[in-house]
């Protein structure tokens, strides 16, 4: 069985009829039979139930690298699945069939102990929480990602960036790394179109990699959107200056989806702009995203040729014990 833990998942409010949910940064507040914003966290009795706990609706094995995370056990496989749900309404969401469905399926039922088993059964070294918003799910992924971590594998997130300080706080007791997206430069536009907030986000960020969790970020870049030189310059300076240059920033490619079927694919010159001014920032390591280019590692030091990727897979790897064979310097990230 899995172990009992000491978080709390909610708090009593004051005049004992609402709960406080603590999962997300809206802190939703829920009367009696109340769902919060995600859709899949409800008042049951004064306790907050977590409605697709052992209920996931997407389940693979993926490379690690499709996470994306190029600085964690880079060639490895990992076991990936979400649940229905999420905290935010993003319109180019390629995952809207279940991040914004409500209803669980509760025919299906994977315990804890099974996902791992299960994980451990396809020699994955790693579970992904991943699909939709996995904080959301919290309850069910830390249950998962104890076992998981006692069995010698490791646990990432791959996030929107808005969990809340109660969570994150536990965060270390079992989890290895996190991919958040940084999704705009515009606190107008989380509010307004993703239905978020950026400080949350960036305050997740400082608060991951103070707790000593490996963080990559991503940034999905739509044209007109989020791709000014302005908000990119903005960007890559608030990743090297306030979580460090050795922090991977992928720049991903937008493809029409869900309710941004008017826009147009994001072209490889945006995408090579704003790898220009992630390098002039003095970000280390910059990787493009859904186009055909090499997603390569190299030495920040001497330039060595690190890790030869091609898509998602790895044809080289020559970083030994965490350093470059050439220069000796230790390459940042989780490499056993």
């Amino acid at each position: 069985m899995s172990e009992p833990n000491n978080i709390n998942y909610f708090k009593k409010e004051d005049n004992k009829e609402r709960i406080t949910c603590l999962l997300c940064q809206h802190y939703c507040k829920l009367k009696e039979g109340q769902v919060g914003i995600c859709g899949v966290n409800k008042n049951e009795n004064g306790v907050l139930k977590n409605l697709v706990y052992g209920h996931p609706i997407a389940l693979n094995i993926d490379p690690v690298e499709k996470k994306p995370l190029y600085h964690l056990l880079p060639g490895t496989t990992a076991l990936s699945f979400g649940t229905v749900g999420c905290n935010f309404k993003c319109p180019f969401c390629q995952n809207w069939n279940i991040s914004q469905e409500k209803k669980v399926d509760r025919s299906i039922y994977i315990s804890p102990e099974e996902m791992v088993n299960i994980a451990l059964e396809h020699n994955c070294s790693s579970i992904a929480y991943t699909y939709n918003e996995p904080t959301i799910f919290y309850p069910y992924a830390r249950d998962i990602g104890v076992i998981a971590r006692k069995k010698g594998l490791k646990n990432i997130f791959v996030s929107n960036g808005f969990e809340s300080k109660e969570i994150i706080a536990d965060m270390p007791n079992w989890l290895d790394a996190a991919n958040i997206d940084l999704k705009s430069w515009s606190d107008g536009y989380y509010k307004k179109v993703l239905k978020g907030g950026l400080e949350g986000v960036k305050d997740t960020l400082r608060r991951m990699v103070d707790a000593g969790i490996w963080v990559e970020v991503t940034t999905l870049l739509i044209e007109g959107e989020n791709d000014s030189n302005e908000d990119l310059e903005a960007m890559a300076n608030f990743i090297a200056k306030e979580l460090g240059r050795h922090v991977p920033w992928h720049l991903s490619a937008f493809h029409p989806d869900y309710k941004m079927q008017d826009h147009d694919y994001t072209k490889l010159t945006t995408l090579q702009r704003a790898q220009k001014i992630a390098k002039e920032a003095g970000l280390y390591y910059i990787y493009l995203g859904n186009v055909p280019v090499h997603g390569d590692t190299y030495c920040p030091a001497c330039g060595e040729l690190l890790i030869d990727r091609t898509g998602y897979s790895v044809t080289l790897n020559r970083i030994i014990d965490g350093k470059c064979p050439k220069c000796n310097r230790k390459i940042e990230g989780v490499w056993n």
